[in-house]
């Protein structure tokens, strides 16, 4: 009996340890789980957040925020092209009738149903009579006939075709049963801070001086990130951000300047992301002012363009964050053409064209003269250091090549109102926002040279006025494509402005998140898109049971540091 009791020990002592290795040695992964807080560093504080301040993105910190909170019937997709947001499907009539049919089972962060009526409530707050002396706001609202035709779906009407109205139904959709006894003038003038109700996939649970907190929506209808909750952190600068990263308070660095940015491709507790920017920088000539009239000569523009480094400005200046601008477009957008006169570093065709110009150094003091009148301006730059450096490093160059240029740094509300605006300047350094549509209009059609127009160069183009025209009463994307095409032709060897380059943004996320994928962007505010991938806790499961996880470099993706 003995035997057998010590016999059937020892096989379950055996069989322990069989069963023991055997688990001790089935792989394991670790998988993101539920939590965690993803705090992120901006400059800045909420302002507005009203959905169409957000649109015109004057404040980075209401962009982001809106981003995550409201939702409109379309937004901005891949290449700078329009998709359904809230809008499960829409089409074009004539080019001037609209209709949206709402996506099924819409609702609002405190659970009530979104409706055709929320949308059309939206809408006709921009159509207020009282609101038409704001400036800022998008004037094609007020000549609009909106209809509701059922529970799902709305028509616009438009008075005639008109291309870009489709990139305004971009704009964020405000909840009716909320703000419907709120007057349209105060409800567009005063800030909507008290937590304010939207549709998008994240809602604010909590304001404060110094941080808002948001947590994704349960009435979102997407995935469920895995992180609890998002944090935006205000500060009063980005060398504050920088610091509070540093001290690790923060997980995420909003905004890279092009210093920090190299300082930080150098760190191995940091991820960097980067975009091209859809806007540019460009250098504007007023060719109507009578204190430079070298400017109205086309030569002379493209000498100024060729004397120009554009490689080592980004380089040096922008520490890398740039690509140099072939034209008004980024290339990642739809409405990009590389068939266009390009202008690379080239001194001596630089020179040559001022001397056929009769530009010409006579008197040997560095500087060219033509009838006695030197070729001198000032360059206007805003008052910040990157804009100064930028503006001195162009003087630089054209110093090369014989033509002096004065930088004046002015802050840049001054910039406009002092200067653009009334048209009094000689040459200014401004970084135009190109995001959403691609119309070149308010910009360089000669009808803007007047009034509130942006046209500050005084450029006028009977052919490039046409082409302007007639993709504004076009809706096929190819054919605006290729009127596009001819416009950015003319413009290229016109040069009423001179662009420089497109920026990077670049955006830094702590090595402790993960799977953070970020590709290429219309907005920063756009790098939260794929939020819902992110993760920051993790537990181990057998590897057989592992979730799929995709991984976290995708084109467009420049990343840093080795969290990858």
């Amino acid at each position: 009996m003995r035997w057998l009791v010590l016999i059937a020990a020892s096989a379950i002592a055996l069989l322990v340890v069989i069963l023991g290795f055997a688990t001790y040695t089935v792989p394991t992964v670790l998988v993101p789980d539920q939590g965690g807080v993803f705090r992120e560093g901006v400059a800045g504080v909420p302002q507005y957040l009203h959905p169409v301040w957000c649109q015109n993105r004057n404040n980075n910190v209401d962009s982001d925020i809106c981003q995550l909170v409201y939702r409109g019937l379309m937004r901005l997709g891949e290449n700078g092209r329009i998709v359904p947001d809230l809008a499960e499907s829409w089409n074009v009539t004539d080019g001037r009738i609209y209709q949206f049919r709402l996506k099924p089972d819409l609702f609002w962060h405190d659970g009530r149903p979104l409706t055709v009526d929320d949308v059309i409530f939206s809408y006709s707050i921009l159509q207020d009579p009282a609101l038409a002396e704001i400036p800022g706001l998008p004037a094609p609202w007020r000549s609009v006939t909106i209809e509701k035709l059922d529970d799902r779906t709305l028509q616009i009407t438009l008075p005639q075709p008109f291309a870009p109205f489709l990139d305004l139904t971009t704009v964020g959709i405000l909840p009716q049963h909320i703000y419907q006894t709120t007057p349209a003038r105060t409800l567009v003038t005063e800030p909507l801070t008290a937590t304010p109700i939207g549709a998008g996939p994240m809602r604010i649970v909590e304001m404060a001086p110094d941080h808002v907190r948001l947590e994704p929506s349960s009435f979102n209808g997407g995935a469920t990130p895995f992180i609890s909750a998002l944090e935006f952190r205000f500060f009063p600068d980005y060398g504050n951000v920088v610091a509070a990263f540093d001290a690790q308070q923060i997980d995420g660095l909003s905004l890279l300047a092009p210093g920090d940015a190299r300082n930080a491709a150098a760190r191995d507790d940091v991820q960097l992301f980067s975009s091209v920017e859809s806007g540019y920088e460009n250098v504007v000539l007023n060719i109507n002012n009578p204190n430079a009239p070298f400017f109205q000569d086309r030569s002379v523009r493209q000498a100024l363009l060729y004397a120009l480094d554009r490689e080592r400005l980004i380089d040096e200046v922008l520490s890398g964050q740039g690509i140099v601008a072939r034209g008004l477009r980024s290339p990642g957008h739809w409405a990009y053409t590389p068939e266009v006169r390009q202008y690379p570093y080239d001194p001596a065709t630089a020179q040559a064209l001022l001397d056929q110009a009769g530009w010409i150094d006579s008197d040997g003091d560095g500087v060219r003269e033509k009838d006695g009148r030197p070729f001198t301006f000032i360059l206007l730059v805003k008052d910040d250091s990157l804009h100064q450096q930028i503006g001195v490093q162009l003087a630089a160059d054209w110093a090369e090549i014989g033509v002096q240029a004065e930088v004046q740094a002015v802050p840049f509300s001054g910039l406009v109102t002092d200067f653009l605006a009334p048209r009094t300047f000689e040459a200014a350094l401004i970084d135009w926002n190109q995001i959403g549509d691609p119309d070149p209009y308010p910009q360089w059609h000669s009808s803007q040279i007047e009034g509130n127009g942006q046209n500050y160069a005084g450029w006028q183009n009977a052919e490039a006025d046409q082409l302007m025209e007639a993709a504004r009463q076009i809706t096929d994307e190819a054919e605006r494509k290729a009127l596009y095409a001819q416009f950015q032709t003319i413009f290229a060897e016109e040069l009423p402005s001179l662009p420089l380059f497109h920026p990077l943004y670049t955006y830094g996320v702590s090595t402790r998140v993960q799977n953070v994928q970020i590709g290429a962007l219309n907005a920063p505010a756009e790098r939260f898109d794929g939020f819902a991938d992110w993760y920051i806790d993790a537990r181990r499961v057998p590897a057989s049971q592992a979730p799929a996880v995709s991984s976290p470099s995708t084109p467009g993706i420049i990343p840093g540091g080795d969290g990858d």
